[in-house]
């Protein structure tokens, strides 16, 4: 039995939330679909945590030494490569690693 991915596990769960929108199943149906979501949605909840665990961000602190730090994504939202690129040409900090 092979893995099941992220993106197949969004997919289904999606489906499965479309079929349950739409009605016209039957009582037994939409339990079955109910049940087979949450697991689902179990799953999910598991991956984004182990994925939210790996991505750090590694900063030097005042030693030089690297230090680990959680990534913070809403500090991450509206990050673009070229404002990094600007701030270099405009003599800004550079970035710490």
């Amino acid at each position: 039995m092979t893995a099941l991915s992220f993106e197949k596990a969004l997919a289904d769960l999606e489906q499965i939330v479309e079929k349950l929108e739409k009605g016209g199943l039957s009582l037994n149906e939409s339990l079955a679909l109910f049940e087979k979501g949450v697991k689902l949605a179990k799953f999910l909840r598991e991956e984004l945590g182990k994925a939210e665990k790996k991505v750090e961000i590694l900063l030097k602190d005042e030693k030089g030494e690297k230090k680990k730090e959680p990534f913070d994504l809403d500090q991450a939202e509206g990050f673009s490569p070229e404002e990094e690129e600007e701030e270099e040409e405009e003599g800004g900090e550079e970035p710490p690693f």
